[in-house]
């Protein structure tokens, strides 16, 4: 079985919410950038990029962003870009951020709800030694936007805890795909920002945070007004899902609802307002089932978990649903064909070679 990114909505047609485009439009317009003029080969709607509730293609993005990069003749316009981070650019995300008790709740929402921004990259967690590294991976595929966007969104995340959570602080390291730029001057930028090692040409692009800093309280959290954005946010991504598959569907509904107990899928065709008959007869259209569709869900989270986390086997047994571990390690092993212990140790034997 190939490792697959759990936290990810898998997804048919890419796009991004024109919230996310507007935080570049702005740092291009202090700029002095003549947007108009930049953006006028692409033939877009002017109407569009004025309102935050549209999307558009995520081909349409990344042509944006690249026209405004060109347009500011700045070598770090991403990273620049995060100077002017509100929490109505991320959509009700931002919002979801705001009202979490901690900050470990709160960077718990970004691979659930991130979709609702855009589809240019995914988020997971990877957990070593009292440090967990926030990953981000690019789903872009211009080179230029995709190093912008990467330190954008690192850049972003980063001044979004500190002026919106008021956690003041900073990353135990930075870490980039690419390489650093080529002046010493410019790569002091980062660090300036960051206050932190930043470090570039590594396996992949994240921020390491230390354990004890991700426990910190946030003071404006609002426990009743975080349950009504989240259901806003669900209904949002049901909306953003229709066009997949069914298959696809109740597994991203299921990445929501799936810890400690698994839900019926009398529960799934309620939430997608159709009869258990009807949900049976269009999986089977799908040449799948509900039983299907679960156990590969599980088979995902399960080597995510194993791969990623110090979760115990138990403790992710529970997450997984399963009434009691020896079930768990039984299937994990007719998954993979090796043992939970097995994976998990290849897992810290790779990761070894690349601590922060």
């Amino acid at each position: 079985m190939n490792s697959v990114d759990p936290s990810a909505i898998s997804t048919v047609h890419y796009s991004a919410s024109v919230a996310a485009v507007r935080q570049y439009l702005h740092r291009a317009q202090q700029s002095g950038v003549n947007v108009a003029a930049a953006l006028a080969p692409l033939e877009l709607d002017d109407q569009i990029l004025e309102d935050n509730t549209r999307r558009i293609s995520l081909a349409q993005f990344e042509a944006v962003v690249a026209a405004l990069i060109g347009g500011s003749n700045d070598p770090l316009f991403g990273l620049h870009t995060s100077e002017t981070i509100e929490p109505a650019y991320y959509s009700v995300h931002g919002y979801l951020a705001l009202n979490c008790a901690t900050l470990r709740e709160a960077l718990s929402m970004i691979p659930i709800y991130e979709k609702i921004v855009g589809d240019m990259g995914v988020s997971d967690f990877v957990y070593r030694n009292q440090k967990t590294l926030l990953r981000w991976q690019s789903q872009l595929l211009n080179p230029l936007v995709q190093r912008h966007v990467r330190e954008n969104i690192l850049a972003s995340w980063f001044r979004f805890t500190q002026q919106y959570l008021k956690v003041e602080e900073n990353p135990a390291a930075v870490w980039f795909e690419h390489s650093a730029p080529e002046t010493a001057a410019l790569k002091e930028d980062y660090e300036a920002l960051f206050q932190c090692p930043v470090e570039f040409d590594q396996p992949c692009t994240g921020i390491w945070i230390a354990d004890d800093y991700l426990d910190q309280r946030i003071a404006q959290a609002d426990q009743n007004l975080l349950q009504v954005l989240q259901d806003h946010a669900t209904s949002l991504l049901h909306e953003l899902e229709k066009g997949l598959t069914l298959s696809d569907q109740i597994k991203g509904m299921l990445r929501l609802m799936l810890n400690s107990r698994i839900p019926s899928s009398e529960l799934i065709a309620d939430k997608l307002g159709i009869s258990v008959r009807t949900l049976q007869r269009k999986l089977a259209e799908e040449n799948s089932s509900y039983k299907d569709v679960l156990n590969e869900l599980r088979q995902e989270l399960a080597l995510h978990y194993v791969q990623n986390s110090s979760l115990t086997f138990d403790v992710i047994a529970k997450k997984l649903g399963f009434s009691e571990p020896r079930s768990f390690y039984r299937s994990f092993k007719q998954w993979t064909g090796k043992t939970a212990s097995q994976i998990r140790e290849a897992s810290v034997n790779k990761a070894s070679v690349n601590k922060p």
